[in-house]
């Protein structure tokens, strides 16, 4: 039989079990901000490829043009790549698909996929939450990307090192 002790003992253990769960459920959802995916896109640079003008805006384009994607190529040895339209890429895409991609990212030139993978959940998480928030059209698709000698239909950004000019 129970003491008075050993009953309230037990109820604190399975009291701090439930405060236990429910606090494992909070840290899931906390740091996790619509606000706080804008301050990544912003300090990530997200937007300096995956909208189109923003750099040379001085980044001043309206949320509304944000993250659609840009059809300048950016081309090196390992063909051209595209800055996907990330409104239209997570449109079919749930919140746990998105955490699971980005774990498991690995693209090619020029996206720092490396740095990525290596983001917080919380902020890979607000980062989907933003992207799905912002407003107006989700314009179109970008072009797909060019092998390496396959001529590409856009303008591009050539990435390979010149030596120096005597």
């Amino acid at each position: 039989m129970m003491g008075k002790r050993g009953a309230i003992a037990a109820l604190a253990v399975v009291a701090g079990a439930g405060l236990s769960v429910a606090m494992a459920g909070r840290a899931e959802t906390a740091g996790v901000s619509v606000e706080r995916g804008r301050y990544i896109t912003i300090i990530a640079g997200c937007n300096d490829c995956h909208t189109e003008g923003y750099a040379k805006s001085g980044g001043t384009l309206p949320p509304t043009a944000w993250l659609k994607g840009d059809p300048v190529g950016h081309q090196g040895p390992w063909g051209t790549t595209y800055a996907v339209n990330l409104r239209l890429y997570l449109r079919d895409v749930s919140e746990d698909e998105w955490v699971a991609r980005v774990r498991a990212m690995k693209t090619r030139p020029t996206m720092p996929w490396f740095n990525m993978r290596v983001m917080e959940e919380a902020d890979v998480r607000s980062l989907y939450r933003f992207i799905r928030s912002l407003p107006g059209d989700a314009g179109p698709p970008m072009p797909d990307y060019v092998a390496p000698g396959d001529r590409p239909t856009t303008p591009v950004t050539v990435h390979v090192p010149q030596p120096p000019q005597p």
